[in-house]
This record gives structure tokens, sequence and C-alpha cells, in this order.
């Protein structure tokens, strides 16, 4: 098995999605005390799911959707737990608004990256 074969399979994929979320749900929540501006998490997404869709085309879905999840999720939790929050209101309602949005962004950048791709060839 050559080296780009190994680096497309779907663990490597979902390694490299929850790898770029975790470094989201990083900068938005903890980084500078959680006072990030949240353009700077949206171009984060779009960048990291440009990124999975121009480097895998239609493959990097995986690595896109793992990405993506990390951004809610991460306010689910902190509201479970009841820590404190930069997701004003902190509620279920405000959080799947976030996830839409986040959905939208992430749909946006995937879908750039294996247009990008297609444009490559």
């Amino acid at each position: 098995m050559n080296s780009n074969a190994s680096l497309s399979t779907w663990p490597v994929r979902l390694a490299v999605g929850l790898a770029g979320g975790a470094a989201m749900a990083y900068v938005d929540n903890f980084a500078f005390e959680g006072e990030v501006s949240p353009i700077v998490i949206v171009a984060m997404l779009l960048a990291a799911t440009a990124a999975a869709g121009a480097s895998w085309g239609r493959r990097g879905w995986l690595a896109a959707a793992a990405a993506w999840v990390c951004v809610p999720v991460a306010h689910v939790v902190k509201h479970v737990l009841g820590l404190p929050d930069t997701l004003h209101p902190n509620t279920y309602v405000s959080i799947m608004y976030l996830a839409a949005f986040t959905l939208v962004v992430a749909i946006i950048g995937t879908g750039s990256g294996v247009l990008l791709r297609g444009f490559k060839k």
C-alpha cells in the first residue's frame, strides 16, 4: 500500500477531522478565555472543511463532518455540565441554531474544496 492510499483511509480522515474540530473547539471555548470573535471560528471551520474537500474530494465529507460536530458538541457539554459558556443565551435552542449555521458553513466549505479539487485536474 503506498503512502497516498494509507492517507485516504476512513480512520485517517476521521482522526484529521476530529483534530481540526478539537482545535476549533479549543479556540472557541478556551483561547483568550473564550473571548474570540465568532468570525474566527467560522473562518477556521470554512478553511478546515474546504481543505478536507480539496484533499479527499467527496470522501472528505467524513473529515468535514467530524470537524463540524465538535463545535456544537463542545457547547452542549458545557451546557449539560453547567459550565459558563460564551454562547448567549446558553440554551439548547441557541446551540441548535449554532449547529444549523455551522453545518451550512461546513457544507459550503466542503463543496468549495471539492470544486477546487475538480479545477486542479
